[in-house]
């Protein structure tokens, strides 16, 4: 069975599934006492947010207190590429408030001539750079805290578009970008029912109606769409990309833009491709624009490599290693990088229901992208007691024991 968070709220114990929470949620909505989670002894402080519903939410920098079965745990600053953008590039300014800083545009505005400069005039201000959060590390984001970068046994078959689509649109209801909600720029193609197939397509062109607003001649707004890679095919002016549940809305973009996207994500694209049995998917992030009418071009993109169950990998060591963790009914977290130098190393995976704590399972190359990867996995393993490493042209050694009292998948 599955953890079942608890949660304290005015001397009363309720569960997530307990008709009575929200109820309960609103009484102390807005007031100085907190619910607690009853994860572990004495419980922890949660704040709650409102989205549409009430929603209980952990407080920052708590993550690694709750235990790790619980919904509320997140690993330790330090073990996935979020630390990094904690307090830059994502700024937390209330509970129901996330601020996000973008760098891409979305809107792009016309090209104007620059006032120069006079000749020997002084700047007056030294700006400061900020971290800023690329598409790709937005994608992570979302993914993350819709929580597909998890899984625990009870996930199995209940994982479909239909469901990563609800989670990702409730994920981006907490975040704020430019002074507007990010949703407001946001579009996840719903999943494709033929009976449906006319009301779905009109749904969409509203949705997507606001990349026709023009604010200023010689500007066009854009938006983040997020789908299932289908395939590409070739066109008058450059290729056609297909998205799952968009049967009859391909994204264009030009030729050269698409060769470079193949150089980028090779890797990823030849994985998907040479292990068809493993079922892996290529979820494609994109900015996209207003081409004519009702037909679409991408400005920029970025792939992410899934498993058949949606949790991100890097390849395929990682998805078999994924693979392995599923097949034994395993509970673990997939940290995610986001925009993380490629030499900065993490876990492939945390497992979540060994004995002691949690344990990072790291899948090392046996080409190593840097001299130093195999010897800086070493010392990570010496640091990290109970800590597995799997060198690829070695067979994978048996995983860590879980536990089998208390809390068990």
């Amino acid at each position: 069975m599955t953890h079942e968070q608890k949660l304290l709220i005015q001397g009363h114990a309720y569960s997530c599934a307990d008709e009575a929470l929200q109820e309960a949620l609103a009484r102390v909505y807005g007031r100085p006492e907190r619910p607690r989670c009853l994860c572990v002894p004495g419980g922890l402080e949660m704040y709650i947010a409102r989205l549409g519903r009430y929603v209980v939410k952990r407080m920052p920098e708590t993550g690694h207190q709750h235990h790790p079965d619980c919904p509320s745990y997140e690993p330790e600053p330090g073990q996935s590429g979020l630390n990094e953008l904690l307090g830059e590039a994502i700024v937390e300014s209330s509970p129901d408030h996330v601020d996000l800083y973008l760098d891409f545009a979305l809107v792009r505005l016309p090209v104007r001539r620059l006032t120069q400069r006079v000749q020997g005039d002084v700047p007056a201000d030294v700006e400061v750079p900020r971290r800023r959060l690329s598409l790709h590390a937005l994608l992570h984001l979302l993914w993350e805290r819709a929580g597909f970068n998890r899984w625990v046994p009870a996930m199995e078959g209940k994982r479909n578009w239909g469901v990563l689509r609800q989670h990702l649109l409730e994920a981006a209801q907490q975040f704020q970008t430019k002074g507007a909600p990010l949703i407001d720029f946001l579009h996840i193609p719903e999943p494709f029912r033929m009976e449906q197939a006319v009301a779905i397509s009109q749904r969409r062109r509203d949705d997507l109606a606001r990349l026709h607003s023009v604010s200023e001649p010689g500007a066009f707004p854009m938006m983040v769409m997020i789908g299932e890679f289908k395939s590409v095919e070739p066109s008058t002016y450059g290729r056609r990309v297909w998205l799952k549940h968009l049967p009859d809305c391909p994204l264009f973009i030009d030729e050269k833009a698409w060769q470079r996207a193949e150089r980028v994500f090779k890797d990823l694209i030849e994985a998907r491709e040479a292990s068809p049995q493993a079922r892996l998917r290529l979820v494609l992030a994109a900015l996209v624009s207003a081409k004519a009418a009702f037909t679409y071009r991408i400005e920029t993109l970025t792939l992410m490599l899934t498993t058949a169950e949606w949790i991100p990998v890097d390849g395929l060591p990682e998805a078999q290693l994924v693979a392995a963790l599923v097949g034994q009914a395993r509970r673990f977290l997939k940290p995610l990088r986001y925009d993380a130098r490629a030499s900065v190393r993490y876990p492939s995976a945390l497992l979540l229901d060994t004995v002691a704590a949690p344990t990072p399972l790291t899948v090392v190359s046996s080409v190593p992208v840097d001299p130093g990867h195999v010897a800086s996995v070493d010392s990570a393993m010496g640091a990290a007691s109970g800590a597995w490493a799997w060198r690829i042209n070695e067979g994978m050694p048996s995983l860590p024991a879980s536990r089998r009292s208390g809390i068990v998948s």
